[in-house]
C-alpha cells in the first residue's frame, strides 16, 4: 500500500488565524483504501485540518496535494460531511433534496442550476439505499431525528461516487446500535474507497483504524495499536477513559452464564 502515490499529502503545512496558529508544520501521508481516524481536543485543528485538504482554507506555509493535485481541483472526488449544518426547519426540503446536493460537483456547467437528471437521482437513490434511508426520501429533512440526520448527510457525502470520504464527527447525533451499524458501513466502503474521519470518540477509533492522526496544533501519525494512555493525556491535556464498544466484563459474563 505504502508504494502506491498518496491519496492525501502535507509538507510542512502551517495555518494561522490571525497570529494564533492552529495547525504547525504539519507532515504526513494518507494512502489508498486506508482508514484514519484524526483525534483531539476541541479548538486542536481538526477541523480545520479537514478543511485545508478540502481547499476550503489555504496556508500560510507548505503544501497540500490531494490526489496529486491542488485540493480544490480534486475536490469532484470527494465526499464530505462536515460537523455543523445549519438550516432553516420551516424550509420545505425533503431528504431527497438534502442528497441532490451532493451531485452539484457533477452536475458540470451545463447543468448546475437546472433539474437533476436520471443519473443524479439514481445516485442519490443508490446512496439512501446503502443508508437503509431510501423509505424517508419523500420526508421533510427537519422532521427526522438527530442520527437520521446524519446518515441523510453521509449519503449526500457518497452520492457522487467518491474516492476519498471525509466525515467530521459522524457519531456525534448517534446511539450506540447507530454506532456500531455505522461502523458497519464504513468497513464496508473503506474496501472501495479512503476514509478520514474526525472523532473524540476513542472507541470509536480502536474499532475503526489502524493509523491515527493527532491533532493539537502539531500534527503527530500513530498506528492505533502505539496509542497509550501517556499520548491520550498529552493529546487532550487529561485522562481520558477509553471505552471499547462491544466488549463487557468478566462479572458481567459471569452474570450472563447465570
Amino acid at each position: 500500500m505504502v508504494s502506491a502515490s498518496p491519496v492525501i499529502e502535507l509538507n510542512d503545512v502551517t495555518f494561522s488565524f490571525g497570529a494564533a496558529p492552529v495547525v504547525e508544520n504539519a507532515s504526513f501521508s494518507i494512502y489508498p483504501r486506508e482508514s484514519v481516524c484524526v483525534v483531539g481536543p476541541n479548538g486542536g485543528g481538526k477541523t480545520t485540518l479537514v478543511k485545508l485538504i478540502l481547499g476550503l482554507l489555504q496556508p500560510q506555509s507548505g503544501v497540500i496535494r490531494v490526489f496529486g493535485a491542488a485540493p480544490r481541483s480534486a475536490r469532484p472526488r470527494i465526499g464530505y460531511m462536515p460537523q455543523h449544518v445549519l438550516f432553516d426547519p420551516q424550509f420545505p426540503v425533503t431528504v431527497m433534496d438534502i442528497v441532490l446536493m451532493g451531485r452539484l460537483a457533477a452536475a458540470g456547467r451545463n447543468r448546475f442550476l437546472g433539474w437533476p437528471c436520471v443519473a443524479d437521482r439514481q445516485a442519490a437513490r443508490e446512496a439512501l439505499r446503502f443508508l437503509n434511508m431510501e423509505p424517508l426520501a419523500r420526508r421533510p429533512f427537519a422532521a427526522l431525528s438527530g442520527g437520521q440526520r446524519q446518515r441523510v448527510l453521509i449519503a449526500r457525502a457518497l452520492s457522487n461516487r467518491p474516492d476519498l470520504l471525509l466525515l467530521d464527527e459522524p457519531t456525534s447525533h448517534v446511539d450506540t446500535l447507530g454506532e456500531s451499524q455505522l461502523l458497519d458501513l464504513l468497513r464496508e466502503l473503506n474496501r472501495r474507497m479512503t476514509i478520514v474521519t474526525v472523532t473524540h470518540d476513542l472507541g470509536f477509533v480502536s474499532n475503526l483504524v489502524e493509523k491515527v492522526v493527532c491533532v493539537n496544533r502539531s500534527v503527530v501519525v500513530h498506528p492505533t495499536h502505539a496509542i497509550t494512555g501517556e499520548m491520550i493525556h498529552e493529546i487532550y491535556g487529561a485522562h481520558v477513559r477509553v471505552v471499547r464498544h462491544g466488549e463487557i466484563s468478566d462479572e458481567k459474563e459471569e452474570h450472563a452464564h447465570e
